[in-house]
């Protein structure tokens, strides 16, 4: 490798003492494919994206990952690699009016015959409008755009800007990623650092270069050595990459729903933490428990609903951090108890049919007798009060006319004890 870090050639000349100052993920920023660690599923030898960039083909393209995962760092590598102008710009600061800006000097450069490279971090806080300006310069290839976000493109960018740009995952990094880096950073700032403290802070970065990176330096700057207890003392409890409104919200909920459908306890107790942990609303954590109840257990434990309630009340009465215990328990009966999905089936089969078959009315007998000249009409009359029959049963049919026959409910494994109830009903109504 030529050259290991970052050193801004390209950029003003610094003084030592303010190299120093800026942050060192900043310092260490990787400047080619080579000294990039991590989205190996992106950038393998031989795969479409490394091969445009080795070539100097740019394409427009939305960089979505976490936070620390390289987006910035790849899009001043593309730009670098095709010799172009590299504009950025934040969607969380710029408008319409700084775009406009950058697409000026593009037009400018284009006469030139000098490429431009438009970076355009946290694109997702654009709005339809600001999006929908930047299409003209992307289609006619005034710019080569690269938009960045820890947000699913598919949900927050238009899809008309989506159709122009290949979008590109990029993954948390590896724990032996991350190793790298900061051994990187050792040997960049001369620092003594234990194994065992570059491991800790490889671990315990959730995939974040740029929070190991900033805990180590505080490490060196406090402690001098880096030990486990100095990583310790600089990293503190990291904060969790969890957006209440974004991604990992549904990303981790829906994890949630299948390790708890999955009858894994430990699986389900971890994406609950991950919840707590990150501050999501222990109210939406228990709608959803009371919703598998019945969805995914229904009949097979009838307890699950009750479990789901009695923890959502729970909920409401005592609040956090008292109420995770309510949740825990919840979460572990709700893997453990027997599961069927048969009264999801049932209403849904009997919502398809009224839907393409309409609602029928009721047989006479059984509408609602309780007004005035209702027997004049007919209404309630010959009603056959199963009470009044052996066993409590009654032959007479239920269903309207049109819908005699129909069968909506089928019990499942799980429900054996239903099934033969079941059975001996229609057996008793003279039914099949």
């Amino acid at each position: 490798m030529s050259q290991l870090f970052d050193t801004d050639d390209d950029e003003p000349r610094r003084s030592s003492g303010d190299a120093l100052a800026r942050p060192l993920a900043a310092r260490l920023r990787p400047r080619s494919l080579d000294e990039l660690v991590g989205q190996e599923h992106l950038l393998a030898e031989g795969s479409a994206l490394r091969s445009a960039i080795e070539q100097g083909r740019p394409h427009s393209m939305i960089l979505y990952g976490p936070p620390g995962s390289g987006k910035t760092t790849l899009a001043r590598i593309v730009a670098a690699a095709a010799h172009a102008a590299l504009e950025e710009l934040s969607a969380v600061e710029a408008g319409r009016p700084e775009v406009r800006k950058v697409l000026e000097r593009a037009q400018h450069r284009r006469q030139l015959a000098e490429p431009t490279v438009f970076f355009l971090d946290e694109i997702h806080r654009f709005n339809k409008a600001q999006q929908d300006a930047l299409l003209p310069a992307v289609e006619e290839g005034l710019v080569t755009l690269i938009g960045a976000t820890t947000e699913n493109p598919y949900f927050e960018v238009n899809s008309a800007l989506l159709s122009r740009c290949q979008v590109y995952e990029l993954r948390p990094l590896l724990a032996s990623d991350i190793e790298v880096v900061l051994r990187r950073a050792v040997e960049t700032l001369g620092a003594e650092a234990d194994d065992d403290a570059i491991a800790f802070l490889a671990a315990r970065a959730g995939g974040d270069a740029r929070t190991a990176l900033a805990a180590f330096d505080l490490a060196v700057k406090t402690h001098g050595r880096v030990t486990l207890e100095a990583a310790e003392d600089s990293l503190q409890r990291r904060a969790l990459t969890y957006d209440k409104t974004g991604d990992r919200h549904y990303d981790t909920i829906s994890a949630w729903i299948k390790a708890t459908r999955g009858s894994d306890p430990d699986a389900s107790l971890y994406y609950l933490a991950v919840m707590l942990e990150g501050g999501e609303d222990p109210r939406f954590i228990v709608r959803r428990m009371v919703i598998l109840a019945s969805e995914d257990i229904g009949n097979a434990d009838p307890r699950a609903l009750e479990v789901a309630v009695a923890a959502a009340q729970a909920i409401e009465h005592v609040g956090l951090p008292e109420g995770q215990f309510a949740l825990a328990q919840a979460a572990i009966y709700l893997s453990l108890a027997p599961k069927s999905d048969s009264a999801k089936k049932a209403i849904g089969a009997a919502r398809e049919h009224v839907r393409e078959q309409g609602a029928k009315p009721p047989p006479a007998y059984l509408q609602s007798a309780g007004y005035n000249a209702a027997a004049r009409l007919g209404r309630g009359v010959g009603y056959d009060y199963p009470h009044d029959r052996p066993g409590h049963v009654s032959e007479q049919e239920l269903l309207p006319d049109e819908v005699v026959g129909a069968r909506f409910y089928s019990p499942d494994d799980a429900e054996e004890a239903l099934r033969q109830r079941l059975e001996e009903i229609r057996r008793a109504r003279g039914r099949r």
